[in-house]
């Protein structure tokens, strides 16, 4: 048994086995994990640690004047900093939703229903992942100006609400749920719809997670929608007003602190839903590809 044991790739429990392997991965997250510290206790550096010769990696004296010079400086201008969090939350949340629902039920269509043109469907998808945004910017430009949609919250939501990747991993994730299952509820008497619902959704949580995961990082960090569609600032987003405010305040000695905090406040939503879904996501990349 304990040699049975000591051969699997998965090992329940430790063994000595797995010393080579973590010899090798622990260093390695010790290094991807530096950026984030030296985030973190940047933002939290009194004026002095700022400018230290040399300079200091962790903080030695912790304050929130950073983030209250953020602030202060924010109260100054004509629309408060609480309407660009508003905005960012809603457009945020319907672009999650949105994406969710969709890549979830093309998944379904793509991998277990059968229609004419599927294929096609699903090859201009996996070519839609070659364009970065910069790509289509300006036949993005002109379908929102042509519907008349500048200045609204659609604006923000639409030229972001497909997800290609996303689709792309729930189709992978669903094509591994055994056909007799689906066909089974068929003879049940159930529907495509209650099949999604029933019996799709319970089943690819972790790809949910891991979709919900790409459509918040998509949209949490986008600029593009409020610098090229939005000429009201009261419908900018939170993400277009600190990438702008910092950059403002980047190449002064007093703005290094609000910069500092700035970074942190846009990275840390992203940091912490990653954390409450990381191993979801690590399941999703774990079986994207097996069928």
């Amino acid at each position: 048994m304990s040699s049975y044991r000591g051969n699997r790739i998965n090992p329940q429990r430790f063994e000595k086995g797995q010393i080579k392997i973590l010899l090798v991965l622990i260093p390695l997250a010790i290094f991807f994990g530096l950026p984030i510290v030296f985030l973190i206790c940047h933002a939290f550096k009194p004026m002095d640690e700022l400018f230290a010769y040399p300079p200091k990696f962790y903080v030695v004296r912790p304050t929130l004047d950073n983030f209250g010079k953020l602030l202060k400086a924010s109260s100054t201008s004509g629309i408060p900093i609480s309407r660009y969090v508003f905005n960012s939350v809603i457009v945020s949340a319907i672009v999650i939703v949105a994406s969710v629902i969709f890549a979830t039920m093309s998944g379904f269509a793509l991998s277990k229903l059968k229609f004419r043109g599927k294929n096609t469907i699903l090859e201009i998808n996996n070519a839609a992942l070659m364009f970065v945004p910069v790509a289509v910017m300006i036949p993005r430009y002109l379908i929102v100006d042509i519907l008349g949609l500048k200045d609204t919250y659609l604006a923000h939501i639409l030229p972001i609400i497909a997800l290609p990747v996303g689709l792309f991993l729930v189709k992978q994730f669903i094509d591994q749920i055994p056909d007799s299952l689906i066909e089974a509820a068929y003879i049940d008497g159930a529907g495509e719809f209650r099949i999604y619902w029933k019996i799709i959704l319970p089943l690819i949580r972790p790809a949910i997670a891991t979709c919900a995961i790409l459509a918040f990082q998509q949209v949490w960090t986008n600029v593009e929608t409020s610098n090229l569609y939005i000429d009201n600032d009261g419908m900018k987003t939170l993400p277009f007003y600190l990438n702008t405010f910092i950059s403002l305040n980047n190449n002064n000695v007093a703005g290094q602190g609000i910069a500092a905090a700035g970074a942190l406040l846009l990275f840390l939503p992203n940091f912490l839903m990653f954390l409450v879904l990381r191993k979801s996501f690590m399941n999703t990349m774990a079986n994207s590809g097996l069928k």
